[in-house]
């Protein structure tokens, strides 16, 4: 819900949320308006609204995609990737926005050529090893959700992937995060700290939370996200990929600010229910969201496909496999012509 524009509406059920922050984008998408979309992703401002959407949405690499002017140019917790109505629509967008600049001082080029062209081909995935896991946040899991990711998971070994079932949590990470992302909130609006009223309340509260932090808290934060990090590393020395799902809830009314609650359990905070995407940011990881089959009312559900640095080209080709393996169609409000 936008106070100055209204509220953008899901095109599978006019009555709930498409999720933020590119909600307008992944929701034009699945309405046949546009063919790409464009955002950031900082606690999961791609993948969300691509999971309640039914869209592609890519959270690269930090510094794949050089972003400038931005106040914070070593930030590697907000990143901009693409979405779209199919893994190879967001490889071909991922192609034309990443490489190495001169205003960007964490930018770097791609360690592949033709990302489109990897993921075209794609035809099984021999050899790639899958994990999955879960509740990797520690909030639990709406159950029907859990049940169309296990299966779209699952069927992956009729594409010749290893599948591997795990008990794997990040969910220590869940603070670091808050503080980091309050640091950061901090420095974003810098000039605007005096004038916080003028914010709506979910920014005032990240601004003001962040202020009230202290060295140790920051200089903690850090320490744990280097421990998460590790933990990670040496998961993907093992397996290739961590496909987990990508939102622990189905899409929520539209006046609704945020759910209160999973599967019976009362949230901690209110970015508690976006928590199994914001480790991944926490982690500095890549990850997509990829629709992966539809509840039994008819709503997408989203399969989260993380991987080490630079893994890009695996997480798309396991997302075509993905989508072809489990086709969700189009919202019934579109008509296409073809």
């Amino acid at each position: 819900m936008n106070e100055v524009f209204g509220a953008t509406r899901n095109p599978w059920d006019l009555a709930l949320s498409v999720g933020g922050s590119t909600g307008g984008g992944a929701a034009a998408l699945a309405c046949g308006m546009i063919a790409l979309a464009e955002g950031t992703d900082f606690g999961g401002s791609l993948r969300v609204p691509a999971a309640f959407c039914g869209v592609v949405g890519l959270r690269p690499t930090a510094g794949l995609v050089p972003r400038f002017p931005v106040p914070l140019q070593w930030d590697v917790g907000s990143v901009q990737g693409p979405i779209g109505r199919a893994a190879e629509d967001a490889a071909l967008m991922l192609d034309a926005m990443v490489g190495a600049s001169a205003l960007s001082p964490i930018s770097v080029s791609p360690p592949w050529q033709n990302l489109v062209a990897i993921v075209a081909q794609t035809r099984d995935l021999k050899g790639i090893r899958i994990g999955y896991a879960p509740d990797i946040a520690g909030v639990g899991i709406d159950p029907t959700i859990e049940h169309v990711c296990r299966s779209a998971v699952c069927r992956l070994a009729d594409a010749a992937a290893i599948v591997e079932h795990l008990e794997f949590s990040l969910a220590d990470g869940r603070e670091a995060y808050l503080a980091l992302r309050g640091e950061t909130m901090v420095g974003r609006f810098f000039e605007h700290l005096d004038e916080t009223d003028k914010f709506g309340p979910n920014l005032k509260g990240n601004i003001e939370a962040g202020l009230k932090l202290t060295i140790r808290d920051v200089a903690t934060a850090e320490r744990k996200r280097t421990e998460v990090w590790n933990r990670c590393r040496v998961l993907f020395e093992r397996i290739d990929l961590l496909l987990t799902p990508t939102t622990p809830v189905q899409p929520f009314p539209v006046e609704q600010n945020y759910p209160e609650e999973i599967a019976g359990r009362k949230l901690a905070t209110y970015i508690d229910w976006i928590a199994p995407m914001f480790l991944v940011t926490l982690c500095g990881l890549p990850a997509a969201s990829v629709p992966c089959g539809r509840t039994s009312t008819g709503l997408p559900v989203g399969l989260q496909i993380i991987g080490p640095r630079f893994a890009e080209p695996q997480i798309l080709r396991v997302a075509k496999l993905v989508e072809d393996m489990n086709p969700i169609g189009w919202p019934p409000i579109v008509r296409p012509s073809a």
